[in-house]
C-alpha cells in the first residue's frame, strides 16, 4: 500500500526496479521476479520505470525505435560444427524465450509483437509499469542508493535497482561517473551514429531487386554520363572517393549479382552502395556523415509477412553531447532529421514504396561509458574469449562494429604511431562483472553503457549479448535480495551454477583469438586510452 509522507508526495516500496524499458532490462527483470519464486514460492514486488511513452510500446530502442533487424552472435562454422550448434549458436534461456514468443524467424522482430509479449511477461510476474517518469533526485544511504525521487513528486524505494538506458541515466543520478562518448579511446567528443528506422510498404522484395539491378548496371556503365555524375556526387567530387565508389560496379559488371542485395527467409542484407548513391544523387550531398551529416548506408532490412520493410539505414552523424542529449530528451527526432526523413520518404515513393513511415524514436547505439565496474571488459579480453568456461553465463560473438565510424580514431591512432586493427569477430563467454559496480554496491547498467573500455562497446551494446548479461544480473538480484548481500557481491560462478541446476545454461563454447591479434589489440586500447 502507498504511504504518504507529510509534503503529500507519494511513496511506494518495491524489491527490485528496473529503469529503462530497453529488452535487456525487462528480461533481467523477469529472470529475477523467477528466480524469486523458484526460491520462496512468490514473487518478488518489481517496477518497471522509463522516461518514453508506454502508449508507443514498451521494449525501448527494439520496439518504439523500431530496429526490427536483430543483430544476432556471429559464430565460425567450424566452432558450430564442433558444438553442434544452430547458424546464431546457442543463445541465452531468456532470450530464446523471448524469439519464441515474439515468432522470430532469423532476425525480422515485429514491433507490436514485441510490446505484447514484453506486456505480457510483465504480467506474469506482477510487476508495476509507470511510463513518461524523469528522475528528480536519487536517495542514498551510504554508497547504496535506496529510492529514485521522480520529477511528478513520487518517491520509489527498492532494494536493487537495474539500469538499461544507453546513456546510464540512473547510475549517474546516483553519482557513477561515466566517460563521455569514446574517452575510453581519448575521443570524448566522438560517438556512433544514431539511426532513424523506418518501414516502407509497397515494395516487395522484388521490386526492390529490380530497382537495385536498374541501379547498378548503370553505375557499371562508364559511358552513362548520368550516372557517373550520380556517383561524383555521393563522392563530394572527390576523385580518390569517386573510384571507390564505382570499383564495385566496374569490377563486377559481368556479373552483378556477386554484389546484389541478398534476401534471406526474414530479411535482407544491402551488399553494395547502389541505392545509397542514388539517393545522395537525388538530394546533392556526398556519401559522407563527416560531410552530409545524413547518409542513408547500405541497408540492415527486415522483412514481415505482409510485404512491410523495417529499415535500418538512415544514420545521423551526432557528437558526445549530442548523443546524450537525444537520450536525455526520450530519444526524439530533431527537427533537422525529420526534414531528411521526408525527403527520403519523396524519394522512396518515386522507387515505388506508398508508405514510408519513420520509427517514433531514435536508435541510439551509444552515448559513454560508466567506469567503476567490478571487472571493465576491454576489446582483448573479448578476443581472449571471455570469462573462464567454469563460470560462464553463456556466450556471444559479434564483429567490433563501429558503424558510421569513431571520428578522429585514425588519426589519434597514427598520432600513437599505430596502424588500423582489423580483426576477426570475437567470441567470448558472458560473465555479469563489467555490468556491477564497485561505488554504487546495488546497481547494474546493462547496456552500451556498461563497463566497456575501447572497442568492447561495439560488441557490448548488441540486444543478444546484454540479454544474456541480463539473465545473469537478474539470477544475481535474486540471489543478493534473499541473502541480504549487495548486488556486486555476487559472483560470475554463483550465477552459472543455478544456470546449470535448473537446465537453463546455454552451451559454452568460447574461443581465443589468434594470440597476435589479442596482443596488438591490448596495445591497441591501452595506447589509445593513455
Amino acid at each position: 500500500m502507498p504511504s504518504t509522507n507529510t509534503t503529500n508526495t507519494v511513496t511506494r516500496t518495491y524489491d527490485i526496479i528496473a529503469f529503462g524499458d530497453e529488452v535487456p532490462g525487462i528480461l533481467a527483470l523477469v529472470c529475477a521476479a523467477r528466480e524469486h519464486l523458484r526460491r520462496t514460492n512468490k514473487y518478488p514486488r518489481s517496477l518497471l520505470l522509463f522516461k518514453g511513452n508506454s502508449q508507443l510500446g514498451i521494449g525501448g530502442h527494439l520496439v518504439r525505435g523500431g530496429l526490427s533487424y536483430l543483430d544476432r552472435s556471429v559464430v565460425p562454422a567450424s566452432v558450430r560444427s564442433q558444438f553442434g550448434l544452430a547458424v546464431y549458436g546457442d543463445e541465452s534461456d531468456i532470450y530464446k524465450e523471448f524469439l519464441k514468443r515474439t515468432s522470430v524467424v532469423q532476425v525480422a522482430l515485429e514491433p507490436k509483437k514485441g510490446d505484447a509479449v514484453l506486456r505480457e511477461m510483465l504480467k506474469e510476474i506482477n510487476a508495476d509499469i509507470l511510463s513518461g517518469v524523469d528522475i528528480a533526485s536519487v536517495i542514498k544511504q551510504g554508497q547504496a542508493i535506496t529510492g529514485i525521487r521522480l520529477t511528478k513528486g513520487e518517491t520509489y524505494i527498492a532494494k536493487i535497482f537495474i539500469d538499461s538506458t544507453v546513456n546510464a541515466e540512473l547510475a549517474v543520478a546516483a553519482g557513477v561517473s561515466k566517460l563521455k562518448g569514446f574517452e575510453t579511446f581519448g575521443l570524448p567528443n566522438s560517438e556512433l551514429s544514431v539511426t532513424l528506422t523506418f518501414e516502407t510498404q509497397g515494395l516487395s522484395v522484388q521490386a526492390l531487386k529490380d530497382v537495385e539491378m536498374q541501379y547498378m548496371l548503370r553505375l557499371a556503365d562508364v559511358n552513362d554520363v548520368e550516372a557517373q555524375r550520380w556517383i561524383n556526387t555521393a563522392a563530394g567530387g572527390d576523385r580518390t572517393r569517386f573510384s571507390e565508389l564505382q570499383a564495385p560496379f566496374i569490377n563486377n559488371k559481368n556479373d552483378l549479382s556477386k554484389i546484389a542485395l541478398y534476401a534471406g527467409s526474414d530479411y535482407i542484407d544491402v551488399r553494395s552502395f547502389a541505392l545509397s548513391i542514388a539517393y545522395h544523387a537525388f538530394r546533392g550531398t556526398a556519401l559522407s556523415l563527416d560531410q552530409s551529416g545524413a547518409v542513408l548506408d547500405k541497408g540492415n532490412i527486415a522483412v514481415f509477412p505482409d510485404g512491410r520493410m523495417s529499415w535500418n539505414a538512415l544514420l545521423f552523424d551526432v557528437t558526445a553531447d549530442q548523443a546524450e542529449a537525444l537520450a536525455r530528451g526520450d530519444s526524439k527526432p530533431t527537427p533537422e532529421m525529420l526534414k531528411e526523413m521526408q525527403l527520403l520518404t519523396q524519394w522512396f515513393k518515386g522507387i515505388g514504396a506508398t508508405t514510408v513511415t519513420p520509427a517514433p524514436e531514435l536508435y541510439i547505439r551509444h552515448a559513454g561509458n560508466v567506469e567503476d565496474a567490478v571487472d571493465p571488459l576491454t576489446g582483448a579480453e573479448m578476443l581472449k574469449g571471455g570469462v573462464p568456461a567454469s563460470e560462464a553465463l553463456g556466450t556471444f560473438g559479434y564483429h567490433f562494429d563501429i558503424r558510421g565510424g569513431i571520428e578522429g580514431l585514425g588519426a589519434r591512432a597514427s598520432e600513437k604511431g599505430l596502424g588500423e586493427v582489423k580483426l576477426d569477430p570475437p567470441l567470448f563467454n558472458v560473465g555479469i562483472q563489467h555490468a556491477v559496480l564497485k561505488s554504487v554496491p546495488n546497481i547494474a547498467v546493462i547496456s552500451p553503457a556498461s563497463g566497456f573500455e575501447g572497442y568492447a562497446s561495439s560488441c557490448g551494446r548488441i540486444v543478444e549479448f546484454n540479454c544474456a548479461v541480463g539473465q545473469g544480473i537478474g539470477i544475481a538480484a535474486a540471489i543478493a535480495m534473499l541473502s541480504n548481500r549487495n548486488l556486486n557481491q555476487i559472483s560470475n560462478k554463483e550465477v552459472h551454477d543455478i544456470l546449470a541446476n535448473t537446465g537453463k545454461l546455454s552451451k559454452i563454447y568460447g574461443q581465443p583469438d589468434a594470440q597476435q591479434d589479442i596482443v596488438s589489440l591490448d596495445k591497441f586500447e591501452n595506447a589509445l586510452a593513455a
